[in-house]
């Protein structure tokens, strides 16, 4: 009943999305409400095709040109779809900011959510981010409550670095309160939010009986049990209901990482994280007897997990994947920051996560994929540094002495550039947090793929692992929702996964 009423909410959609007679603005309005609501996945097709007519539309039009509102937000589709746009674009409107400062507040919003968009040596969008933020900030006169709200939602995180179900659930309520709201498309995204809600919670079902049935928790009492911050993560970077494998997956693999932290990080002593090192390195079963207990059964649990994905793989794709997926030992030792970052980045296990997810994907497994992956591949390279940065600025809070820095204990890049420079806490961080901001130019660089053909990774893969960094960045926004969730993370997890919407 609901998948049949779902199947004639999505044709009345696309019906909406095709129609060659709508204004470019409202088919662009159209594209990044349902991209917002959390439905862009059913409606990739369609889709893409109106931003084929918008490009034309947009090459033959004045219209755009007067309308800061709908340049914006046609450059940030564009760009988010890997489509070319120039941040010459706004060039007519910085250089003439009294034609719209102080009255265009829809225009000035769309403005900044475009600047984040932005690729490294962008000045202009440097500006206009910068210029945007400050007027936003301190907005007077008649402004809508509604168009407050969503004012307030973008300076505390733009869209493009939000996590994308935590945003439809959002956006599903504002737009709700919209008075123009198109019924049958608000419909949709309720019933579609809800449908893939109980994916979700099959999923975890499944998951918490494979974590029950480890018994790494009950075994190893001085790890974190954090099998739902676990799922949760891969909620972040996969939501769509067809990946459910990947999910659970990434569940298994992300539980060991944090189990296996724990290990090096709280209980291990060196010569017990030599062996562990050697035994994981070796990926010998008998390495089992140089352990001690409580390592054994880590081990094992790895051994097997990892062994059972590598199966999978052989057989549906006649590719060994065990190479690709042994984890490398880290190095515990505080480098200078520049080693750091260039360490850093792969002990944070984006790496490994991101692996994983190639093969569980189970899509085209190339040549080319592989050895981007061996070579490190800028696409893993740039998520997993915002993972690493944002993970420090979250969990990372000096309470060190300059004996314990200069002995190099509880290495971060916090840390690293307070010891390297003499810079406060205060000033490194603001230094972190604009590293964040430049990595995601460089990220944003990297998948505007206008030919994905061509490209070493496939349209899902690129997405989810966007996706990786905007997980980051929601987990460690207000601190370590992973390592010691509080009640905002607890209300996340049961606004996606437990309370439906009605």
């Amino acid at each position: 009943m609901l998948k049949d009423k779902a199947e004639k909410l999505e044709k009345d959609v696309k019906s909406i999305i095709t129609d060659e007679k709508a204004e470019l603005l409202t088919t662009l309005e159209l594209i990044d409400d349902i991209q917002r609501l959390g439905l862009g996945y059913k409606f990739e097709d369609e889709i893409r095709r109106a931003l084929v007519r918008c490009v034309s539309w947009l090459n033959n039009s004045e219209g755009t040109k007067k309308s800061l509102h709908a340049t914006s937000l046609s450059f940030r589709l564009l760009r988010q779809h890997g489509y070319e746009a120039s941040q010459d674009m706004f060039k007519s409107f910085m250089d003439h900011p009294e034609s719209w400062l102080g009255e265009d507040v829809k225009g000035m919003l769309s403005l900044y959510e475009a600047s984040y968009f932005g690729f490294e040596g962008e000045s202009l969008l440097d500006e206009a981010r910068a210029f945007t933020r400050i007027h936003l900030s301190h907005l007077k006169g008649d402004v809508s409550k509604s168009l407050r709200e969503q004012v307030c939602h973008a300076l505390e995180l733009p869209v493009n670095h939000r996590m994308l179900r935590l945003e439809a659930r959002w956006y599903i309520g504002a737009y709700a309160k919209r008075s123009y709201a198109n019924k049958a498309l608000l419909e949709d995204a309720k019933l579609d939010f809800n449908m893939v809600q109980s994916t979700l919670q099959s999923d975890l079902k499944e998951m918490s009986r494979w974590w029950i049935g480890l018994s790494l928790a009950n075994k190893l009492t001085f790890t974190r049990d954090r099998l739902m911050e676990c799922f949760f993560w891969t909620v972040g970077m996969v939501f769509e209901p067809q990946y459910s494998n990947l999910r659970k997956g990434l569940t298994k693999v992300t539980s060991l990482i944090t189990v296996i932290d724990d290990v090096y990080d709280v209980y291990g002593t060196l010569d017990e994280l030599e062996l562990f090192t050697d035994a994981v390195e070796r990926w010998d079963i008998k390495a089992v007897e140089t352990l001690p207990d409580y390592m054994k059964i880590c081990f094992l649990a790895l051994y097997n997990t990892i062994n059972d994905m590598v199966y999978d793989t052989l057989k549906e794709h006649e590719e060994y994947s065990l190479p690709y997926l042994t984890k490398a030992s880290q190095n515990k030792e505080t480098p200078t920051f520049k080693d750091y970052l260039e360490n850093g980045w792969m002990s944070v296990s984006g790496v490994v996560i991101l692996v994983h997810t190639y093969f569980l994907m189970s899509q085209n497994i190339t040549k080319q994929g592989l050895e981007s992956l061996e070579n490190h591949h800028n696409l893993l390279r740039w998520p997993s540094i915002i993972f690493r940065l944002c993970n420090d600025l979250g969990t990372s809070t000096v309470f060190y002495t300059r004996a314990e820095l200069e002995r190099g204990e509880t290495a971060s890049s916090i840390l690293c550039l307070m010891h390297e420079t003499g810079l406060s806490e205060a000033s490194a961080r603001e230094y972190i947090t604009n590293l964040v901001e430049e990595t995601w130019k460089k990220l944003n660089k990297e998948i505007s793929i206008s030919d994905i053909d061509n490209y070493p990774f496939s349209k899902p893969f690129v997405e989810t692992a966007i996706n990786l960094a905007r997980i980051a960045r929601c987990t460690y926004q207000h601190g370590d929702a992973h390592g010691a969730p509080d009640s905002r993370s607890k209300n996340r997890v049961l606004s996606l996964i437990i309370d439906p919407i009605k």
